[in-house]
C-alpha cells in the first residue's frame, strides 16, 4: 500500500465532461495516494454529477453550467486550490487514461523542483494510442519548441503538476483543452521552469473511449492559437526570455 502525501500545500484537481463510466474510480484510485481532491464537473449531462454526489463527503465539488470547456474547468480548479490555501496542483484526466500510482513520481520530482511545471510524459507508442494523438501531440511540441526555445516531448498531456503562484495573473486566450498548451507557452515566458517526468497511459479499445475532440473545428482552433502565439513569441515572448537572460549575465 502507498503512503498518501502528508503535504499539505499540494492537491489534486480532475476537471470532468461526461465521464460517468470512469470518475468514481478515477476518484478512488487518487484518493489512496492524496486525501485532497477537487473535483470541476463542467456542465455534465450523463449522470456524472450523480456519481460526485454519492463521493461528496471525501472531495470538493466545483461545478459550472453550462459547459465552458476543459480550460475554464481547470481555471475554476485552481482558484477553488487557491482559495483552499493549496500553493500547488496535480491535475489528472477523468477518463481514465492516468494511472493514479504515478503521482508519488511528480511527488518526487515536486520534493527536488518546486517552483517547476511538471508534466507526465506518456509512451505515445502505448498499445491503443489513436494515431491521431500522436501526431496532434508532434504538431503541438513543433509549435512549442518554435515559440519558446524549450524542447517537451509531450505538450498535451493533461497529467501535470503546476505550481499555482505561477499562473496568478496569466489570461488565457482559449477556454477549451488547447488551453493547456496555451499555459504552458505563457509560463515559459514568465520564466517557469518546465521539467517532465514519464507516465504510464491507458488507452481503451476505439469503441469504449469518451472524446470530445472534434477533428476540423478543433485542428482549426489549434491552427488560429498557433499562429497568435508565434505573433506574441517575437513581440512578448521571445524579448522577454532575453531580457531575463541579460539580467542574469549581470546579476
Amino acid at each position: 500500500m502507498v503512503s498518501k502525501t502528508d503535504n499539505k500545500r499540494l492537491c489534486v484537481i480532475i476537471p470532468t465532461y461526461n465521464n460517468v463510466r470512469t470518475i468514481r474510480q478515477v476518484v478512488t484510485d487518487v484518493l489512496q495516494y492524496c486525501d485532497q481532491v477537487i473535483v470541476v464537473d463542467d456542465g455534465s449531462t450523463d449522470g456524472t454529477s450523480a456519481e460526485l454526489s454519492s463521493l461528496s463527503e471525501l472531495i470538493t465539488i466545483v461545478t459550472c453550467q453550462p459547459n465552458g470547456g476543459k480550460g475554464h474547468a481547470l481555471v475554476a480548479g485552481f482558484r477553488k486550490a487557491s482559495e483552499m490555501g493549496f500553493t500547488h496542483a496535480i491535475t489528472i484526466d477523468a477518463d481514465g487514461q492516468h494511472f493514479a500510482d504515478d503521482i508519488p513520481v511528480f511527488i518526487n520530482q515536486f520534493n527536488n523542483q518546486a517552483d517547476a511545471i511538471i508534466v507526465g510524459t506518456r509512451n505515445l507508442t502505448e498499445e491503443n494510442m489513436p494515431r491521431g494523438n500522436t501526431f496532434a501531440n508532434r504538431f503541438s511540441n513543433f509549435w512549442f519548441r518554435l515559440q519558446t526555445g524549450i524542447d517537451l516531448q509531450d505538450t498535451q498531456s493533461g497529467y501535470r503538476l503546476y505550481p499555482l503562484g505561477a499562473l496568478r495573473g496569466l489570461s488565457l486566450i482559449t477556454s477549451r483543452y488547447e488551453a493547456e498548451l496555451e499555459l504552458l507557452v505563457f509560463a515559459a515566458w514568465a520564466g517557469t521552469p518546465i521539467t517532465s517526468v514519464p507516465v504510464k497511459v491507458y488507452y481503451p479499445p476505439a469503441d469504449e473511449r469518451v472524446s470530445h475532440f472534434r477533428p476540423v473545428y478543433d485542428f482549426v482552433r489549434i491552427s488560429i492559437l498557433n499562429t497568435v502565439l508565434c505573433v506574441l513569441a517575437l513581440v512578448y515572448g521571445y524579448p522577454r526570455m532575453a531580457a531575463r537572460a541579460v539580467r542574469k549575465i549581470f546579476a
